[in-house]
Order: structure tokens, then sequence, then C-alpha cells
């Protein structure tokens, strides 16, 4: 393990942003964290710990130290006649994680296969995709106290789990490292094709029922249809988060609007963000170095050159006009530093 200084960060996030940070250092192992955590470079700055880095725009230089996650492995705990416990650490690449649960014919994460990130970012977004969200297999997070090097494993409810939101990105922010975490997965086929695009896909393809595989790759097709490789133009997937409304808001949306997608969760309504950034005229629009996709509306692109600065200009505009338009305010889902 060593630290170093003024490390570029460009090869390390998909938008392709220059940035610096002060004091730069891998970790391929735990016991290198438990070092770490005891050197005046970790325990006197500012701390950013960086997985894939696909879900993070650098807006400037980074004044503290950036821990690159590099734990890998994946085992299987436990099993039964019904279900087996995986565990998987928070530096392997999330895809392969599905990967190797669908070639084990284990069900509960095929609808979020190449989501792009870590294992570590799993639980910190509660990753979610067509219908499926990673709480609803998620057994537990372990995690090490930032200031104190103690490990502490969280069972799944006391990870704060909601839309696109933990415990980890609120009231412990920044005060844990993700190291590992395990999930129990089901060996009795449970599918989940209720989602309108996922139905669709596989009707059009005339797959009436199909197995594990077939939804894994189902869904890597229609993401692959949508969103931007970040190898080919810099992006970040999704940048903003769906909007959330009550049956009172919706109904006074529809008047106006009646072509308006929305989806019914619980007590309160979902709006495809996409949708109101493409009303808003933004889709396919291209301002200096930076842009919105021309194929999906949620995702915002660096055309080549653009700093962060000008991605979280242009996405600050997005948000402006969205409010305007249907006074609703959209949420960045990227981590702006």
């Amino acid at each position: 393990m060593k630290i170093l200084r003024d490390f570029d960060l460009k090869p390390l996030n998909t938008f392709g942003i220059s940035a610096k940070a002060r004091f730069f250092v891998e970790i391929r192992a735990e016991a290198e964290f438990k070092e770490l955590s005891s050197l005046p470079e970790f325990k006197e700055n500012e701390k950013l710990f960086l997985g894939s880095g696909s879900n993070v725009l650098f807006t400037k230089d980074f004044s503290g130290i950036v821990v690159l996650n590099k734990l890998t492995g994946v085992e299987v705990l436990h099993e039964d006649n019904e279900n087996t416990l995986v565990r998987a650490m928070s530096g392997e690449v999330w895809h392969d994680l599905v990967c190797f649960a669908v070639e084990r014919g284990l069900w509960g994460i095929e609808n979020l296969s190449l989501i792009p990130g870590t294992v570590g970012a799993a639980p910190m977004q509660n990753i979610g995709a067509y219908g499926a969200e990673l709480k609803n297999t998620l057994e537990s997070v372990e995690a090490y106290n930032v200031k104190t090097g103690e490990k502490r494993i969280f069972a799944r409810d006391e990870c704060g789990l909601g839309y696109r939101d933990s415990i980890f990105k609120n009231e412990l922010k920044d005060k844990y490292f993700i190291t590992a975490i395990t999930l129990r997965l089901s060996k009795i086929p449970k599918k989940n094709l209720e989602y309108k695009i996922l139905k669709n896909y596989l009707t059009e393809k005339n797959i009436i029922n199909p197995n594990l595989k077939e939804i894994s790759e189902a869904v890597c097709s229609i993401r692959r249809s949508k969103l931007p490789d970040p190898k080919v133009i810099g992006n970040a997937g999704s940048f903003f988060k769906n909007v959330f409304v009550n049956e009172e808001k919706q109904q006074e949306l529809l008047k106006q609007y009646p072509d308006m997608p929305f989806f019914k969760e619980g007590g309160v309504v979902k709006i495809p963000a996409g949708w109101l950034i493409e009303k808003c005229g933004w889709k396919g629009k291209r301002v200096g170095n930076t842009g919105v996709h021309e194929r999906q509306a949620l995702v915002v692109v660096n055309h080549g050159g653009a700093t962060g600065a000008e991605i979280k200009s242009l996405a600050e505009r997005i948000i402006a006009s969205v409010h305007t338009k249907f006074d609703l305010i959209l949420t960045p889902e990227v981590n702006l530093i």
C-alpha cells in the first residue's frame, strides 16, 4: 500500500473529468484499511471512497484522500433447499456478481444486470432497475468505522434503504467504509416481469416463459439500447432520480399533460425524470462540450473536454427548467464532489 500525491482521477471516473486528489491510495485487503486508518494522511483529511467512479462528478480537485476500493472475491456462505447466501467484496464489479448468480441458477438480482458500479455502491444507492431493488435480496453489509477502525455488520433493516437511498448516504455518510455485502438469493424461480419495458421486450422476442439467463440478457439488451457506453462518451448513467408526487399533484399534471407516464408505488406516484427533461426540450441538446444524450434524456454527457463545473451548470439549468414548467424538483442521483 502506497499513498500517492496529486493523483489524476480522470481514468477513474466515467465522466472522464480531470481532477486531482491531494492524496490517493488503493486498498486490496481489509487489513490494509486498518493500517491506513491509523495514518495521518487518512486521519487528518477529508475522505472519498471510490469504486468504479460511475456515479460521481468531480467539480473541482479533491483536497483530501481518495481511497480506491480494490477488495475482490465472491463466496457462497450457506445454502439450503430454497436459498443461498452469497458474500461479495465491495470492490467487485456489480455485473460480475449478477453473472455469478445467473450462472448458478440463483434468482433475485437478474433484473439488476449491467448496472454500472461496484458491489460497495449497491447498498449505498439501494440500486434498482426494472421493478427490482437491492433491498429485496440484501442480507447484511460489512463496514469499518472510519474513525475507530472497528468493524460492524449492518443487518438489512439497519441500512435505512429507500429509493436510491440508504443510511450510508445520510446519517452515516463518510463515516463507514463498506467492505462486503451478503445477499440471500433464491434457488426457486421468482420471476419479476411486471415492468412494462421488460415485459414488452420479452413479448416482442416471443420469449413466453423466460429462464434466468434470458431475463438477464433481456435487461442487458434494453440497457445497452438506451444508455451510452462511458468508454465512447463520458457519462454516469442516469444523472437524476425519478420524481415522487402525491395523487393530487399527479391529477393536476395529467390535466395539462394527459400523455404523462407514471407508476403508482404505495401511496405515491413516480414520474419518470427522463420524460420531464424531454418535455423541457433537453433531449439531444448540446451546450458547449456538455449535453443531454440523444436516446435517453436522463443521461448528461461529456462530449469531450468538459469540466465538472460545466456539467454541474448544465444539470442546474435542467433542474431550473423542470421546476419552471412542472413545479417539480429534480434531484441528482450522481454524487457531486
